[in-house]
């Protein structure tokens, strides 16, 4: 590989909006960072389709199964920098816009500590380690 070229990994994010036209945030409590708000999501696995992945993360995150429509959102390359065993890859975010006609709430996972359900103006400012471009698309949601 050239030295100038650069790898990135795929990370499927959930932004899920209920019948109230809530967001639902997740908050996590990173060992290396401080408590903060996130959406659900993960990377992408070889050889799984993009909606596969979407569907696995929030189920695995909230206990969700039932999404009533998905569609694409958002997808921008963050400065977030995964350590590989040769160097590093970059993480490049797509998000989904993911309605439900209903309100629940989720069974958090071991990487989770809390949720919020939010409306866009409050879920805009809660996600903080978002690009400003991202959450003002979301704002005026």
């Amino acid at each position: 590989m050239d030295d100038q070229e650069d790898c990135f990994h795929l990370g499927i994010k959930a932004l899920i909006r209920n019948n109230e036209g809530k967001i639902l945030l997740l908050e996590r409590d990173h060992p290396l960072a401080n408590k903060y708000w996130d959406i659900p999501g993960g990377r992408l696995l070889r050889k799984e389709s993009i909606m596969d992945t979407l569907k696995r993360e929030v189920e695995e995150e909230t206990g969700l199964k039932i999404i009533q429509k998905v569609h694409p959102f958002e997808m921008f390359l963050t400065d977030i920098r995964i350590p590989t065993s040769q160097s590093n890859v970059g993480l490049i975010f797509s998000i989904f816009l993911c309605e439900i006609a209903f309100s629940f709430d989720p069974r958090l996972s071991a990487e989770h500590v809390g949720f919020e359900w939010c409306f866009p103006r409050l879920a805009a400012q809660k996600l903080t380690q978002f690009p400003a471009d991202f959450r003002n698309k979301l704002e005026n949601l």
